[in-house]
């Protein structure tokens, strides 16, 4: 799958993450720029690229599985009174441009694109910063807005009847690794208990790193988490939990994640602090 085009991030000269704009993907997969490889400071590999346990999961990215029945999260969409079902209804993320490339970070326009009509505009904005020796986070904001003139409905597979299948909007497909992660926020731990919280941060920690991720905006805090450890190892933010979210026309969604990328295995006293310097104004 070569990419057509690439940028590196840095921080402090070092390559942690290379974000493909165009990639070449089946339709199925519904194509769409992602991060992959992100590393650690130390160069731990903590992405995977269309496993073969979910070939539609890129890396770092976001992923919708259903905005007014298109599928923007790849694989088979989820019918109610049917359930995971094969359909010609997926879109596409398309790279317009970048408003600005540095090796720390980028701010990107992107079309998404569903049966040859523009349904969403995207701003990403995305940057990398250097923590301590050990230790950086990568910001990620993207900016949906409704550029048809009717309402669209961005929903999940809980939303269509699939009882705790809340998956879609900023999404981290993790490292697998022989024993399955841990994970905890600032008061529980374990996938059962993370899984649907809405914690202000939450970390997966894997046999030598760890990725704290955080709800970087007040509305952001408000989406619960999905959690996959058991599985497969993957996080994100649902945009989508208890009920479909409307947007108007010319209206904007707007969520932001810092995920704090770190060797070692932190306890949680270790990620909040380091939540607390990645997050700060």
């Amino acid at each position: 799958m070569p990419p057509h085009d690439t940028a590196v991030l840095r921080v402090a000269g070092r390559p942690v993450g290379r974000y493909v704009t165009r990639p070449e993907l089946p339709v199925r997969l519904s194509p769409r720029p992602y991060l992959h490889p992100v590393t650690t400071l130390a160069g731990t590999a903590v992405t995977e690229l269309s496993p073969a346990d979910h070939t539609h999961h890129l890396g770092v990215g976001v992923a919708v599985p259903d905005i007014e029945g298109y599928n923007f999260w790849g694989g088979r969409t989820y019918v109610r009174g049917q359930g995971p079902t094969e359909l010609d209804n997926h879109g596409t993320q398309r790279h317009s441009a970048f408003q600005l490339r540095d090796p720390d970070g980028f701010v990107e326009e992107l079309r998404w694109v569903a049966a040859g009509s523009e349904l969403l505009r995207e701003r990403r904005t995305v940057a990398a910063t250097e923590l301590t020796d050990a230790a950086w986070a990568l910001d990620f904001t993207f900016s949906l807005t409704n550029v048809t003139s009717g309402t669209l409905s961005i929903g999940s597979p809980a939303t269509n009847g699939r009882p705790g299948a809340a998956y879609g909007g900023f999404f981290w497909r993790a490292r697998k690794e022989d024993s399955a992660p841990d994970v905890f926020t600032p008061e529980t731990e374990g996938e059962k208990a993370v899984h649907g919280d809405r914690a202000d941060w939450l970390a997966l920690v894997g046999a030598s790193w760890t990725l704290v991720f955080a709800g970087a905006t007040d509305r952001t805090r408000r989406d619960p988490w999905f959690v996959r450890t058991a599985e497969y190892p993957g996080v994100g933010s649902s945009l989508a939990y208890d009920e479909q979210v409307p947007i108007e026309p010319g209206d904007t969604v707007v969520r932001r994640v810092v995920t704090v990328v770190a060797d070692g295995r932190l306890d949680r006293d270790a990620a909040a602090a380091l939540v607390r310097k990645a997050v700060s104004p």
